[in-house]
């Protein structure tokens, strides 16, 4: 039947009638009103994405081993979640069903996206690699070459896996000659961070010239302590260099990023610790043998430069190659003996002349400087008394000047202080109650001025010149001009 859905909705049976049937439209919204309301939380895999560029909504496809989930995302709700959606990935979304009327057909509408166990995992440990590598902890510059020839290594492992006994066997191998030093700590399961960081620390106290850190294989999750920030700075912050050796050959942990060295397993941590005895010992013998082959050769070179030269004539008798610079050197040694006596003694005899000369110079130039100075001390003394007195009498006609100024402005001074003294007594309020007036007073103390600002009964204080009248307006009465009004 077109365009009808038989029996959505049945009545009771006794009245034995079938209601009446609905329109697809009615029947697809009862069904959408109800979706509405189931709000779900679900994980699955993501198998298809489809975000193309003008879409409003991301469409993608999550499934188990049996099921398969269409979903939307509106493309704000999208951006926000900070994901890009891949093949392959664990997600959990959260939403309900939505019911596209038009073709019939149901989707997931996601209002929540996240990743799910090990991808939400590693979405934690890449936050937390760009926040270190931003602080410098991964910075190249920063990392630590190895000792070439370590005398003690240390390890921090778990005492009962295969990695140590891996790593203790390579040592042995490869460098005999390192003493080793276990800290035997747990490397997963709760607690793991912390007994990783005291393995450390341990392993700081000794000797030991470098770490070997690592454990063997396992699921991702079980490799969370080595993404753990604490043990990373304490990585960082350890005073001998860091080997690690994580055995899950493709991922990278926060440990391998802050180490030192960083080696895909605990066998080429080892390997990556120490030199290989048996190369060290190939490379001494092939050098060994390189150098007898060049002190061979240099001998032999030199032993035939030897032979060459003895067989020169001038070698043969010695003597010949200095004979023409002997001579020389005697020849020089006779004129030298001959010119030093003279030589000194015309020395001494200029000497002699310029002592002479001096004898008779220096008491006249003496005698000369001695009557400039007395000369000179004698005019400056002159000079000096003159100039005292002539400052003398300027001193005494500036202070007669000022005297006859001082006195003048004094005088003035004291003038206009007597006319300003004079002015102010006469304003004075004593000086007018002095000459036989008063000042009324109302009962607030302000002055009366007006006749309006006082009543019958009212109390004054009338101030006279030697004291205070108290006394009550009886009656008030205004001046007029030629008349007298008298109020009550």
């Amino acid at each position: 039947m077109t365009g009808y859905a038989h029996g959505a909705v049945e009545s009771s049976a006794s009245d034995g009638q079938a209601s009446r049937a609905l329109t697809v439209s009615q029947a697809l919204d009862i069904v959408k009103g109800t979706l509405k309301g189931i709000r779900l939380t679900v994980i699955g895999e993501v198998s298809e994405v489809s975000a193309k560029r003008g879409y409003k909504a991301v469409y993608f496809t999550i499934k188990d081993r049996s099921s398969a989930l269409k979903c939307l995302m509106w493309n704000d709700l999208y951006r926000a979640s900070g994901l890009d959606l891949e093949v392959g990935q664990e997600v959990e979304v959260s939403g309900f069903f939505s019911l596209y009327a038009a073709r019939g057909t149901m989707n997931f509408d996601v209002r929540r996206l996240a990743l799910a166990g090990e991808g939400r995992l590693r979405m934690e440990v890449a936050r937390l690699a760009r926040k270190l590598e931003s602080e410098g902890l991964m910075d190249p510059a920063r990392k630590r070459p190895l000792p070439p020839f370590p005398r003690v290594v240390g390890i921090v492992t778990s005492p009962r896996g295969d990695a140590v006994h891996d790593v203790l066997r390579t040592l042995r191998r490869r460098w005999p000659l390192a003493r080793v030093v276990l800290a035997g700590v747990q490397v997963e399961g709760a607690g793991a961070e912390a007994a990783l960081i005291e393995g450390l620390r341990c392993i700081a106290a000794t000797d030991a010239e470098l770490v070997i850190l690592g454990r063997g294989g396992g699921p991702y999750e079980t490799m969370m302590p080595f993404n753990d920030e604490g043990l990373a700075r304490a990585i960082a912050a350890c005073p001998i260099p860091v080997v690690t050796g994580i055995g899950h050959e493709p991922d990278n942990f926060i440990a391998d990023m802050v180490a030192d060295v960083r080696a895909s397993t605990p066998t080429w941590a080892a390997t990556a610790a120490v030199p290989d005895q048996a190369e060290i010992l190939n490379l001494m013998d092939a050098r060994g043998v390189a150098l007898n082959g060049s002190m061979r050769r240099i001998v032999e070179r030199a032993q035939a430069s030897v032979a060459r030269l003895s067989d020169r004539p001038v070698l043969r008798d010695v003597d010949q190659l200095f004979a023409q610079e002997a001579m020389g050197v005697d020849h020089l040694a006779a004129r030298l003996e001959r010119a030093l006596p003279t030589a000194l003694e015309k020395r001494r005899e200029a000497v002699g002349q310029l002592g002479a000369r001096l004898g008779r110079v220096l008491p006249q130039a003496l005698a000369q400087d001695r009557l400039a100075t007395t000369r000179l001390a004698e005019r400056l003394e002159r000079a000096l008394a003159g100039a005292g007195e002539r400052q003398r009498e300027a001193l005494d006609r500036e202070r007669s000047r000022l005297a006859v100024s001082l006195g003048s402005f004094a005088e003035r001074f004291r003038q206009q202080m007597g006319l300003r003294a004079a002015r102010l007594n006469d304003l004075s309020p004593l000086a007018i109650l002095g000459r036989g007036y008063a000042i009324a007073r109302d009962g607030s103390g302000s002055v009366v001025k007006r006749i309006d600002q006082v009543g019958a009964g009212d109390p004054l204080q009338v101030n006279v010149s030697d004291g205070v009248v108290a006394c009550r307006v009886e009656s008030t009465r205004r001046i007029d001009t030629g008349s007298v009004k008298l109020d009550s």
